[in-house]
């Protein structure tokens, strides 16, 4: 069901786990180098597209970035205790996001699966949004991925991410020997 079927849906909020790995981004890495394989592929069509004229590789890329990966807008705000992340989703299900936690590193990624549907007719003109996101952030501090909570509502995902417990600090008194 999405959110054009059911317009009542889309005010709950809905939990998404966030997974937490203190060591080893392999899954990270395979993902972001998959997404880069993916958007040199489609800039060379782009460029063969062209003619093959040389001149214009980052007008290029980035057609065929913006046509592979949904911009991610973030909002990152501080508290006493957490971070705060806010970011804009629009039209991804909690099933299709996935938020990972490494060390100081916060990575967003989502897959839309969508439906094609053939209409009767001819079609004059047709736009599409990217069916796929992937956002890393560094973090200004350690947060506690154990301790991370997430929710999906109205296509806004909220993060918050709890500051570590920093280390205790031991106060040093200074004795006098005389």
């Amino acid at each position: 069901m999405t959110a054009q079927t059911a317009p009542a849906m889309a005010t709950q909020p809905v939990k998404i786990p966030a997974t937490g790995r203190q060591a080893g981004s392999e899954k990270s890495i395979e993902k972001f180098d998959q997404i880069y394989d993916s958007i040199a592929k489609r800039a060379f069509e782009i460029f063969n597209d062209k003619g093959g004229w040389l001149g214009n590789e980052l007008s290029d890329w980035l057609q065929a970035e913006s046509e592979i990966l949904h911009p991610v807008h973030l909002e990152i705000v501080e508290t006493e205790e957490a971070l705060n992340v806010r970011a804009e989703v629009p039209g991804f299900a909690a099933r299709e996001l996935s938020i990972q936690v490494e060390g100081n590193r916060l990575t967003i990624a989502g897959k839309h699966e969508s439906r094609e549907e053939t209409a009767k007719g001819r079609t004059i003109y047709s736009e599409r949004c990217a069916k796929e996101i992937l956002r890393s952030v560094d973090l200004p501090m350690a947060v506690d991925p154990a301790r991370v909570n997430a929710q999906l509502m109205n296509g806004i995902l909220s993060i918050e991410l709890p500051k570590a417990q920093n280390a205790k600090t031991v106060p040093v008194e200074s004795s006098a020997t005389n």
